[in-house]
């Protein structure tokens, strides 16, 4: 994956109005969050227009970035998830999906946002000349070239490779059936994927797994990496190291994110090493199995998990650490690798998905290790904790790789190109991929895309000339 762009390049075309599309916005819920949090910032430093529409938790931006919000009936919320909301909190029908989607185990978000979605957007044709919808893949976008606009859409990943994941690691039919009945909005975003024009990723292991999982055409997909905020993700010798830090970012209880390898890999170091501390940019679960295994191996006093910090925060937390974490499974790309390589903090990651990509070669710019092998992760931190010369060098190439690869401006400059070929192409729609009958909600789908919210037919799309 070669991802160097010119910084200094700009388009001549003329600034673009974008609407970007975040069915969950907010950046501290997680890495789609960034991505819109970034991506936007810096498509309005290069000129462009852009208004993220955010349903709840909602999407933060910078200065110069307008959003939109879309509330929804936030049933997962905390401190009361899968609340039952009162009958005078229901607005529409599409609460009413909300609800009956939550109480059948299921995870409605992704399709009522874009139904309210393109709600929204039928009441402001002629307002923007590009979609970007970031992983929503719900059926409403499928209404929006009907709409008259030209669509673009991120796929960071299949959820389906999550969702494999964690059905794996189940260990009862209960919890099997549990996460079959959750995981089955990825049948829609499967159906919805296999239809799109334009689809743009973070990696060429994503492109890959895209391909497979969701039955994308490779012709209809570009990668285009995501990047670091190399102005603020950098070293600053201002930040005392703490000797024994090692600090990762992970969902605690997240099979994918791999953490609770690391923390056996801890308990296997503390034989051989003295005041070691794990600092996890995370919240975990009571009774997950992280931290019973925490209790388990006895590391209460050496793991502490920090969660709702600021960026500044996070960057001073990850400067201050001898060793740098990514210990997942999986990842369609890894901004936890990208932000401690930029920071200058030499880093252990693994193998798995796209990070490779991302870490760049074992002993070049990072200690890689193959996923699920808490003795590997052991050996390679134990590695680098023992050797400074070590950290000092894979720190400085890291810095180096990011910078020449991984920046939100080369991300920016790229996806601006595709909205311009999207915007050339006009609001296209590829038929249903295979054969056979459309499912009942395929069809009913179109009906209600069909006309708005109220029964009327919608007037003709605007033109893009």
């Amino acid at each position: 994956m070669d991802a160097r762009v010119d910084p200094a390049r700009t388009s001549p075309k003329r600034p673009l109005r974008i609407a970007l599309l975040a069915y969950r916005g907010d950046p501290y819920c997680g890495g789609q969050g960034v991505y819109v949090r970034h991506l936007s910032r810096e498509l309005t430093r290069l000129g462009h227009h852009v208004e993220v529409i955010s349903g709840p938790p909602y999407a933060v931006v910078d200065e110069g970035v307008k959003l939109t919000t879309l509330p929804s009936l936030d049933l997962y919320r905390d401190p009361d998830p899968f609340r039952l909301p009162h009958v005078r909190e229901y607005r529409d029908w599409i609460d009413v999906l909300e609800v009956g989607g939550m109480l059948t185990a299921g995870f409605p978000e992704p399709l009522t946002f874009s139904l309210r979605a393109w709600r929204h957007l039928a009441a402001r044709r002629g307002e923007f000349d590009v979609v970007h919808d970031n992983q929503t893949l719900g059926y409403g976008q499928l209404g929006l070239p009907r709409l008259g606009f030209p669509l673009v859409t991120t796929i960071h990943h299949p959820i389906t490779v999550d969702r494999a994941l964690e059905i794996g690691e189940a260990t009862t039919l209960r919890r099997k059936a549990t996460l079959h009945r959750w995981y089955g909005f990825t049948t829609m975003q499967k159906r919805v994927s296999a239809r799109l024009s334009d689809v743009l990723t973070v990696s060429d292991s994503s492109k890959a797994e895209i391909v497979d999982h969701l039955g994308v055409s490779p012709t209809r997909i570009t990668v285009v990496p995501v990047g670091a905020d190399t102005d603020r993700f950098r070293p600053d010798p201002a930040t005392a190291k703490v000797a024994g830090r090692i600090v990762t970012t992970a969902s605690a209880d997240v099979p994918l994110k791999g953490l609770i390898h690391l923390v056996e890999a801890l308990a296997k170091l503390r034989t051989d090493h003295d005041g070691l501390e794990l600092v996890v940019v995370g919240k975990p679960k009571g009774d997950g199995p992280v931290l019973r295994a925490i209790d388990r191996l006895g590391l209460t006093d050496s793991i502490r998990f920090v969660s709702g910090i600021t960026d500044d925060e996070l960057a001073d937390l990850i400067r201050s650490a001898e060793v740098a974490c990514v210990p997942s499974l999986y990842e369609g790309f890894s901004l936890p690798a990208a932000e401690a390589m930029a920071c200058g903090t030499a880093l252990v990651a693994t193998t798995g998905g796209a990070i490779p990509e991302v870490a760049g070669p074992d002993g070049q710019t990072c200690l890689a290790v193959a996923p699920g092998d808490p003795e590997a992760l052991r050996a390679a931190i134990g590695r680098l904790l023992d050797d400074p010369d070590l950290r000092a060098r894979l720190a400085l190439a890291g810095r180096e790789r990011v910078l020449e690869r991984f920046t939100w401006r080369n991300t920016a400059v790229r996806t601006a190109e595709n909205y311009y070929a999207a915007l050339e192409a006009g609001p296209t729609m590829p038929t249903r991929a295979g054969a056979g009958r459309r499912s009942l909600s395929e069809r009913a789908s179109d009906a209600v895309l069909r006309r708005s919210a109220f029964g009327r037919r919608l007037p003709p799309p605007a033109s893009h000339g």
